[in-house]
């Protein structure tokens, strides 16, 4: 049976961190008592990853020396070193060709309780990508005018709610996909990798969840991790 695969994401800067990342990359900074990847890495074994690959940049000597060989978890950890900032599609290149024909590919600063495995045993596989979402509602703090042709006032809205969809940074991706749509060594963004997909009828499927999902981005965003992690441990950290 191929191994499931994943790919964590962990060479970003983390600039909107600073001064936290200055010394710490952004994926080693702690949600509670463990870093937010070894959260990603115990929650992946869990699910029944077999083998984890880590995308690393100049921190990744550290994440490297934390996280070793996997053997802790149960799971094979290698690493994917980038000469360059790749962007979030761009270390995919940087893979070997692969048994398994889906790869599960996960920001390295995403905190969630989604069922990973659940999200792969989804994916169609005539599919090129899935993309895991989650619904949003976001209250803006003015008032909204919308006018007609004329400059007429139409409709007036004070502090309206809009809802959307936003993609949680968790994907599946297929081995084709991967192979006839990236230039490896590649910087570029998994935005703009959707969009050459798109622009070829390829299918991009989304699987909508109401899993918990935080982008841990900001300061704020470590303690509002932190404070879920401690309310609901074993929804982060399953046994």
């Amino acid at each position: 049976m191929p191994e499931k695969r994943a790919l964590i994401l962990a060479g970003g800067l983390g600039s909107r961190l600073r001064p936290l990342t200055f010394v710490i990359p952004k994926p080693l900074l702690p949600v509670g008592e463990l870093p937010i990847i070894e959260i990603l890495i115990r929650q992946l074994a869990h699910h029944r990853v077999d083998r984890i690959s880590i995308a690393v940049g100049r921190a990744g000597s550290l994440i490297q020396t934390y996280c070793g060989d996997g053997e802790p978890w149960g799971v094979h950890i290698d690493y994917l070193r980038e000469e360059k900032p790749l962007g979030t599609a761009g270390p995919l290149g940087l893979l070997e060709p692969l048994a398994e024909d889906r790869l599960l590919v996960v920001n390295g600063d995403t905190l969630t309780d989604l069922d990973f495995g659940g999200l792969f045993e989804r994916h169609d596989p005539s599919d090129a990508m899935t993309v895991a979402v989650s619904r949003r509602d976001v209250e803006l703090r003015f008032g909204v005018a919308e006018a007609d042709g004329e400059d007429r006032l139409v409709d007036y809205k004070e502090k309206p709610v809009l809802s959307y969809t936003a993609g949680m940074g968790v994907y599946v991706v297929t081995e084709r996909a991967r192979r006839e749509y990236l230039r490896a060594p590649e910087p570029i963004d998994m935005p703009e990798l959707i969009q050459r997909l798109l622009r070829n009828d390829e299918v991009v499927r989304v699987v909508e969840t109401d899993a918990y999902w935080l982008d841990v981005g900001h300061v704020e965003d470590l303690e509002t991790a932190e404070a879920a992690v401690g309310d609901h441990p074993g929804r982060f950290l399953p046994d």
